[in-house]
Parts: structure tokens; sequence; C-alpha cells
């Protein structure tokens, strides 16, 4: 039996799984969303708890849309939405390595938090609302991990990071994912030397992690 995968630009088509992993990453189309309407709501650098308030505003039909990857990856006018989602169990923290294999290649070998992806138009049916976006999510999660525990997921926050050249053309929004034990495995090769740990330990080694990371680090402290 041949495994197929959907690719957006042939919904509707069966493709065939060593096709569909030929695919330039960069002809995906992504959510996005304009930076102006960011502006409009209140920019903000690092983490907000508002995420509510921005999504609900943000992912409506007059201003999500879906781009090519390729044309807004180096584009701020736009914002590329990001589920960035955080495994915990107790206080224990889930992290890792990053592969080769993971999109963006600018992140590559860093250590990180966040299990997530762009927002393609497949995962989403076409569709640029929240609702389409969470259903994307958990496409998103069950393609790159499994998870061996019961659980209950929320939204924390969003991260805004216009320090970087990748944070200029993103916008994260932040999930935790709290486990009854620390039970996760990645399906894919990029999420490398995975590992729960206590989330002192990732205080104390945040300049490893990549910047997103590291505010989430600072917000999951706040937490406590």
């Amino acid at each position: 039996m041949i495994e197929t995968r959907q690719d957006s630009r042939f919904r509707g088509l069966a493709i065939p799984a060593e096709i569909s992993s030929m695919i330039d990453p960069q002809s995906v189309r992504v959510l996005v969303v304009p930076a102006a309407a960011l502006d409009r709501l209140g920019r903000f650098q690092g983490f907000s708890g508002e995420a509510e308030r921005y999504l609900d505003g943000l992912l409506v039909p007059e201003l999500a849309q879906f781009r090519r990857r390729r044309e807004v990856e180096d584009d701020p006018s736009f914002k590329q939405i990001i589920p960035y989602v955080v495994f915990r169990s107790g206080d224990l923290v889930f992290c890792y390595t990053r592969g080769g294999s993971l999109g963006e290649s600018r992140l590559h070998r860093r250590r990180s938090l966040g299990v997530g992806g762009h927002v393609d138009e497949a995962d989403a049916e076409g569709r640029p609302t929240l609702e389409a976006y969470e259903m994307a999510m958990r496409r998103e999660l069950d393609e790159e991990v499994e998870v061996a525990s019961p659980g209950r997921i929320r939204r924390l926050g969003l991260i805004n990071d216009d320090a970087t050249p990748v944070g200029r053309v993103h916008l994260g929004v932040v999930h935790v994912y709290d486990l009854d034990r620390p039970a996760v495995t990645p399906r894919e090769e990029g999420l490398a030397d995975p590992e729960f740990l206590p989330l002192s330990d990732l205080r104390d080694q945040s300049e490893q992690f990549e910047s997103w990371s590291q505010i989430c680090i600072e917000a999951l402290l706040g937490e406590g």
C-alpha cells in the first residue's frame, strides 16, 4: 500500500509520500497576517499573555490569508503565524536540538522548547480562521511527535521578537501541553537529543536556546 499525503497545490489528489517529500517547502502556502494589523492592535516585543485578544483580531477572513512561503520569508510587512507547543510534566519541560530536517534553516543546531511549524493551507483546509488554525496545529503535532500520556493543552500567550531576522517575519502562538507523565517521542529526525529537564535547569542553560525559547522560559518562570 502506498502512503499518501496531501499538498495544498494538489487539493483533492493523493500524492505519494516519496513525491510529496520532494516538493519545495518554500512553495507551500502558509498562513500570514499583515504586520500593520498587529500594529493596530498594539505591537509588543517579547511575550504577551493576551493571546485571545490578538488572535480574535488577526485570524479573521479580511486579514488572514495564505501566501507562498518564499514570498513572505523575508518580508516584514507580513507575520507568519506559528504554533509553538511546549510540553510540560510537573516541573519538567520537553526540549531538543533543532536538526536539518526542520523547516527554518536559520535556527538549526539551536536548542528549543517549541514543537510546531507553519500553518499550511492544506492542513487548515484553506480557511484562515482561528478554528482552522487549531485544527492545523494539532495535525502538525501529530506529524512531529508521539504523545503517550494524557494531558491538557491551553494557550499561554504570543511571542513577537522583532530583534532577530527570523522573529521579524513570524508571530508565535504559545501553547502549554501539561502531561500526566513525561512521555513525548519525536517522529522526525529534526527533533534531536530530546529530553525533559527541570525548568530551573533550562533557566541556567537559556543562552543555548533560540530566542523564542528564551522568551518562553521566562514566561513559564513567571507562571510559577
